[in-house]
């Protein structure tokens, strides 16, 4: 690790330009929150800022088939909304937000590898987790999480990359993609029953997922990281990890109904930073996907990248 890189941050205007409606929950304004409760905090003049640039097509196609992007190139619009599913749709500035969404985190991983960083966070939507390799859906286009995976496997050369999700939402985009890929470690914390409906009949011996009741608080979050996370983590010994960062399942968000704490994001936060020192050189690559409490989210964003910030036993 280099010993004075910092934390960098990676976002872009056209990532606020991105709009589903005027009443949609994945809203321009979560960005925003996040700067402004980080400038509260003091802390976003102490990050490293970057534009997230346009991912190019060589790099999507690592995990979306040329069709698809293809697809989503010649549905976007010239005015209006084009719906993609019930909860995802297009208005003219969406194209260039997603291309910079994953873009974003191919740069993070480039930053960390190149030493120029220890860690990344980046504040991009729309968010990826739910993006199948030819499939839009839940407020997700392209897979951001997963195309800076395969760009560190395949351009940089490791080995073997964790992901850590733990959105209230199951990631399945993200285990459709990387199911039994012995190279990546899918962890994931999620209620259930509860959308998109799957994560717990899944097969595949690199998935580790863990479905919560509704009404789980963080004390059975915690547990549940211990004991499944942990040793999983500590097994596969990754050399970079990637969290799926969404905010969703704190107890003020009304999208769903897990009764997480700010804490417990803390919490979580300093487990994974841990786990980054222990195996992968302190690499970590944290992407934003969900959490729609305007409130809860900055507060929690900026004590994620507070963390994350700070050194290993502070």
């Amino acid at each position: 690790m280099a010993p004075n890189a910092t934390i960098a941050y990676i976002s872009h205007s056209e990532c606020l330009e991105h709009s589903m409606g005027p009443y949609h929950p994945e809203c321009p304004q979560r960005i925003t929150v996040i700067q402004e409760a980080l400038e509260a905090a003091d802390i976003f003049t102490k990050l490293q800022y970057y534009d997230a640039p346009l991912v190019c097509d060589r790099q999507l196609s690592r995990i979306h088939p040329p069709e698809y992007i293809a697809a989503i190139r010649s549905t976007a619009p010239q005015s209006g909304l084009q719906f993609l599913d019930p909860d995802t749709a297009m208005n003219p500035y969406t194209l260039n937000a997603a291309l910079r969404a994953a873009g974003a985190v191919v740069r993070a991983v480039d930053l960390i590898m190149a030493y120029e960083a220890n860690n990344v966070f980046c504040a991009v939507r729309p968010p990826g987790h739910h993006a199948e390799s030819s499939r839009a859906m839940g407020f997700c286009i392209f897979n951001n999480v997963a195309v800076g995976v395969a760009h560190a496997l395949e351009q940089h050369g490791l080995k073997r990359a964790a992901i850590l999700d733990f959105d209230v939402h199951h990631g399945n985009g993200t285990e459709a993609i990387f199911g039994n890929n012995p190279q990546v470690l899918l962890c994931s914390t999620f209620q259930h029953p509860f959308y998109p409906h799957c994560g717990t009949d899944h097969r595949n011996r690199n998935c580790i997922n863990v479905p919560l009741a509704a009404g789980s608080d963080g004390t059975v979050f915690r547990k549940a990281v211990m004991d499944y996370w942990f040793p999983a983590v500590d097994h596969f010994q990754p050399e970079i990890i990637f969290i799926s960062a969404g905010f969703d399942a704190h107890r003020e968000d009304d999208m769903a109904n897990l009764k997480f704490d700010d804490a417990d994001y803390v919490w979580i936060t300093q487990q994974i930073k841990l786990w980054a020192e222990k195996h992968a050189q302190g690499r970590i690559v944290s992407v934003l996907e969900g959490g729609y409490s305007l409130k809860a989210l900055g507060r929690c964003v900026a004590q994620h990248i507070g963390v994350l910030m700070d050194p290993v036993g502070s």
